[in-house]
């Protein structure tokens, strides 16, 4: 089972080293937890203040966020104050701070946490307070929890196929690839003599998942349903057993790795974020570059959806304010300029304010088409958990440790002993 929210110290503590967790998680959680007694201060007993944790900390993002805070601040009279937090130990910080009652009215979270959060009854449950139908539908499958809403979708984004026509041109392709299958054909040829087919994530925390279920979708699989997850179907074999084929035609490596390889030009083939997108002037060994959509497999080309969410600590003494925070960072009119400001910003999760046509940019226009054939991640509080086990189960295939069809029955075995 995942770490519960609802724990003490000496429970934590017992629970990583009979678990056998590495030192170094084990370091971070520690001082995070002592951290919270000497450095950050409870709740403030002002109606009119409130904190918020988020983790957009590049210099240039905090402007961003904290343009929007002053705005909410002048509207309601209020004051708002900023934590900014690091992906690195950022989760075990909110965690820490959950367990010590000092955490945030206000706090940001990825989409594939908020399941194990909202389970733990640590988040505010703001049904009757918001609006559900202003978000994209799938945008707020994750906010929901036993038929009730914890939190709001503030921006989502996905992942498309970047294209080097340079190299598809030199092995005689003039047009980027109508499916799955040319796309493998054409891949065949560019690799070789330095050059690569395609990128391939291989052993990469938190990454590698999310490129093969857009594999698995677009071969018609499904990893979840009825509340049961299913990795040994023959779909979720086939897709797995794709993804590592074409790792022959291509290079393996982690996201960073593929990523500056793709921009020096020596990638036919990439899936990647919009992250990228702030790279592209630099992409000087490019001179055409194509985005496109994920191709159709034995289905309709999928890609993965991720999001942020905003959430209201359920112990939070500024409940309304909280709440009216959420909304309000949240609203189209406002996110919108967060995204427009913050190239990896994605999309509004408002439904109103998330088309392309709020984009001069053609590329962005292709994440915006994609987003209306992404999907995420089973809302379900083992998730993470099971996310690893699944990542690892690729890797065997992936690295010719199993075959696909014997990994995934094995992974479904440990899902259904878990």
């Amino acid at each position: 089972m995942l770490l519960s929210i609802n724990f003490t110290f000496a429970t934590f503590f017992n629970y990583m080293i009979n678990n056998k967790f590495k030192l170094i998680p084990i370091l971070i959680a520690i001082i995070a937890l002592s951290t919270l007694s000497g450095c950050w201060h409870k709740k403030s007993d002002d109606e009119n203040t409130i904190r918020f944790w988020h983790f957009w900390s590049e210099p240039y993002q905090r402007v961003v966020v904290d343009s929007l805070v002053k705005v909410f601040e002048k509207q309601h009279n209020a004051s708002v104050e900023v934590t900014e937090l690091s992906w690195a130990d950022g989760k075990v910080k909110l965690m820490a701070a959950f367990n010590s009652e000092t955490a945030p009215d206000v706090l940001e979270l990825g989409s594939d946490w908020v399941a194990q959060f909202s389970s733990a009854s640590v988040l505010a449950d703001i049904t009757d307070s918001v609006d559900a139908n202003k978000y994209l539908d799938f945008a707020m499958e994750p906010a929901m929890w036993k038929g009730s809403v914890f939190a709001l979708p503030w921006i989502v984004d996905t992942r498309v196929m970047f294209v080097n026509m340079d190299l598809l041109k030199a092995a005689g392709f003039d047009e980027p690839p109508r499916d799955f299958k040319e796309m493998v054909e054409m891949a065949k040829a560019v690799n070789g003599n330095g050059k690569y087919g395609f990128g391939v994530n291989g052993s990469d925390r938190h990454r590698l998942y999310k490129k093969v279920l857009s594999y698995i979708w677009s071969e018609g699989g499904v990893i979840y349903e009825n509340g049961n997850f299913v990795f040994d179907s023959e779909e979720v074999i086939s897709a797995v057993e794709k993804y590592k084929k074409i790792g022959n035609f291509g290079l393996v490596g982690p996201q960073k790795e593929l990523d500056k390889n793709f921009a020096q030009g020596k990638i036919a083939f990439w899936i990647s974020g919009s992250w990228l997108m702030k790279k592209i002037d630099s992409f000087d060994k490019i001179d055409d570059l194509g985005l496109m959509e994920m191709p159709d497999m034995a289905a309709k080309g999928m890609s993965f959806a991720g999001g942020e969410y905003l959430t209201v600590d359920n112990r939070s003494e500024n409940k309304e304010l909280a709440i009216n925070f959420v909304k309000f960072m949240t609203d189209g009119k406002n996110s919108i300029e967060f995204c427009k400001k913050i190239p990896e910003g994605g999309f509004p999760a408002d439904r109103e304010y998330y088309s392309k046509k709020f984009y001069d940019n053609e590329y962005k226009a292709v994440f915006a088409s994609q987003l209306a054939n992404s999907k995420m991640t089973p809302v379900h509080p083992d998730w993470l958990e099971i996310e690893e086990l699944f990542e690892h189960a690729v890797e065997l295939v992936l690295y010719d440790k199993m075959t696909s069809r014997e990994s995934m029955i094995k992974l479904q075995k440990k899902v259904e002993d878990m």
